[in-house]
């Protein structure tokens, strides 16, 4: 089982920085609030400096997603997702300690962050543009059918476990309380990309660390000479 971008995502995207933490071993039991609180008042200090939309990091995927077709301001990535709901309500929701985690890091970054459970991916994982056949189940249990051309994360049994890149994850492999084994995905584009994502991961890794005794993440960074990473094991 491995994670990887197909060659025109590289292509197309060459500013592109991704990197993957694989993590065994997580439980609904574990205290992260006080890095979820860290990580959250580093998010607020972000937003009082104004807008999240004029973050570099945000703009990036702005423009990437008007590329694509999409309104910016209807189809957001998850970052400034997170970030506006955190200006709007003061806080993030919690969900799982794992989620919380991911969540206010990627608030404190302004980076997509997604954590996929594992054991819900039906063979190899892979960003590319849909054919237009995969199948995508949203939080609420409707299906959709990505329109070809659009950006996913795609199995190969033809699941679509997130829309519109960076936009929404599915409902099928959202961690759970029994959810185990993750794999971890952060996406930028803006310049200085590739270390923003690499301190984020390393940051999330050490939390991980600290949270679940004895689990180790393993950090990978992906590029278009080596865009691929094993998960087994």
């Amino acid at each position: 089982m491995r994670f990887c971008h197909a060659p025109e995502i590289w292509a197309d995207h060459p500013t592109l920085a991704a990197g993957v933490l694989v993590v065994d071993g997580v439980s609904d039991r574990a205290a992260t609030g006080d890095a979820v609180g860290r990580h959250l008042d580093r998010a607020r200090t972000l937003l009082d400096g104004g807008p999240a939309s004029a973050l570099p990091q945000l703009r990036a995927w702005r423009r990437t997603f008007a590329a694509m077709g999409l309104k910016p301001t209807q189809y957001r990535c998850a970052a400034e997702s997170l970030l506006r709901r955190l200006g709007k309500d003061g806080d993030l929701p919690r969900i799982h300690p794992l989620v919380d985690l991911c969540n206010a890091a990627s608030a404190a970054a302004a980076i997509p962050v997604a954590a996929l459970d594992r054991d819900r991916v039906k063979g190899d994982l892979e960003v590319r543009r849909a054919h237009g056949d995969e199948t995508y189940t949203a939080f609420g249990g409707e299906t959709e059918r990505p329109a070809p051309g659009e950006v996913i994360f795609a199995d190969e049994a033809g699941q679509a476990h997130a829309r519109r890149w960076t936009y929404k994850q599915s409902g099928t492999s959202i961690v759970r309380p029994e959810t185990r084994d993750v794999l971890i995905v952060s996406e930028a584009l803006h310049p200085g990309a590739a270390a923003d994502v690499e301190a984020l991961l390393a940051a999330l890794a050490d939390d991980v660390a600290a949270a679940w005794p004895g689990v180790t993440p393993r950090l990978t960074m992906l590029t278009s000479e080596r865009p691929a990473v094993e998960l087994a094991g």
